[in-house]
């Protein structure tokens, strides 16, 4: 079979879905690899490269598309919501797709999805059992968006983050609260500690306070509990608006003396919900910094816009989003190295397992045979069983 990783086509992307050093572990399993001309070149992976490791470099999006057995995205139709719909034709019934599909987002986009006929899985899907853990790449690529966090808000902070002794006096260190603890706010945590900051977080998950005090950090205990605080696979569960209400009211000193906030807070197929309000910014000291992860869900922050960096109230505001984006080298290698581990799982003796009873399979198979597969999926959209279900 022949794995085809085009070249992204979002704006601004600059990762790849395969590089060159996962090619041999595809080659001892069966796959050939084929990739667009030009596809890893933002990302620090030539042509020539590809080549070396054996792979095949095709001039062409529509010729890649057309040999190859499996395409590997890093952003699929969903995920990317610009301009996905280009692919649609040249997707063929029975081609397998593995990318990112964001399958909680738009109906529309994963039903048109689905009438390609494509076999599509959705990496966000991926069950967090030990036996998938390095596949995982949302938790990958959420890594590096943690990392990324926290070098935008130190070169924006006008302050330096570690404590420093000089001849010209002591410089006290930087205060950062990092709001979620999950993998982005967990990694946001260790680098802020590594560049010598005061790191606090909070979490409405009480499990995660011992995560958070192994990296050095304070975990922040607010007097307001959450019900049911963390479903089954470890994320934390959306709340009412009279919990965040709360919540934010007992926050408000906490944001008041950071000179970071970090805010990771994100529910799939949902709004983020507004942690930090504009009275929160207006009681921040000037030159502050919040960068809100969630900005491409609505934001964490009342006054975060999508894509932009702007000052309110004199604290910088930065809502940029797909940072992964923006490390596109290890990006690109860690996603490689999850999506390698996916398909040396899915297919076996030549042979894509589709329809295989296996957990990992199942949870993450999207679209087949024309219709809307996931479980999931369909429970989130209110559609019924699909037809294959109904029918056994």
């Amino acid at each position: 079979m022949l794995v085809g990783a085009p070249r992204e086509i979002y704006p601004g992307e600059r990762r790849v879905a395969l590089t060159p050093s996962v090619i041999p572990t595809l080659a001892k399993a069966g796959l050939d690899v084929a990739i667009e001309h030009g596809a890893g070149v933002e990302a620090g992976y030539s042509d020539e490269e590809f080549a070396a490791k054996g792979a095949r470099v095709l001039p062409s999006r529509e010729e890649l598309f057309r040999a190859a057995d499996i395409i590997v995205q890093v952003l699929g139709p969903g995920a990317n919501d610009k301009n996905w719909t280009g692919d649609l034709p040249l997707f063929r019934r029975g081609q397998i797709l593995v990318a990112f599909l964001r399958p909680l987002g738009a109906l529309e986009t994963v039903q048109a999805l689905a009438q390609t006929g494509v076999d599509a899985f959705a990496v966000e899907l991926m069950p967090r059992v030990t036996r998938a853990q390095n596949m995982d790449a949302l938790s990958a690529m959420s890594t590096v968006a943690g990392y990324k966090a926290v070098l935008l808000a130190a070169s924006t902070l006008p302050r330096l983050f570690p404590m420093m002794t000089t001849a010209a006096g002591t410089i006290t260190p930087a205060r950062v609260l990092v709001i979620g603890a999950g993998v982005a706010g967990l990694q946001a945590i260790a680098t802020a500690r590594r560049l010598g900051a005061v790191v606090s977080a909070y979490d409405v998950r009480p499990a995660v306070k011992e995560q958070i005090q192994s990296l050095g950090a304070r975990f922040v205990e607010l007097p307001v509990e959450a019900e049911n605080a963390q479903d089954a696979g470890g994320y934390a569960r959306a709340q009412d608006e009279s919990f965040y209400r709360r919540q934010r009211e007992l926050l408000a000193r906490v944001v008041a003396d950071s000179d970071v906030v970090i805010t990771t807070a994100v529910v799939p197929g949902r709004k983020a919900p507004v942690l930090v309000t504009a009275d929160m910014v207006r009681g921040m000291a000037p030159g502050s910094v919040v960068v809100d992860l969630a900005a491409e869900r609505g934001g964490n922050c009342e006054l975060t816009r999508a894509g932009e960096s702007i000052i309110a109230h004199g604290v910088t505001l930065v809502g940029r989003f797909n940072l992964a984006s923006e490390v596109p080298h290890d990006a690109s290698h860690m996603y490689a190295r999850n999506l390698t581990a996916f398909l040396t799982h899915l297919v076996q003796n030549g042979q894509a397992r589709v329809e295989a009873d296996d957990a990992i399979i199942r949870a993450t198979l999207l679209t087949h045979g024309g219709d809307i597969a996931s479980p999931q999926v369909r429970e989130f959209f209110h559609l019924g069983a699909a037809v294959s279900q109904q029918a056994t």
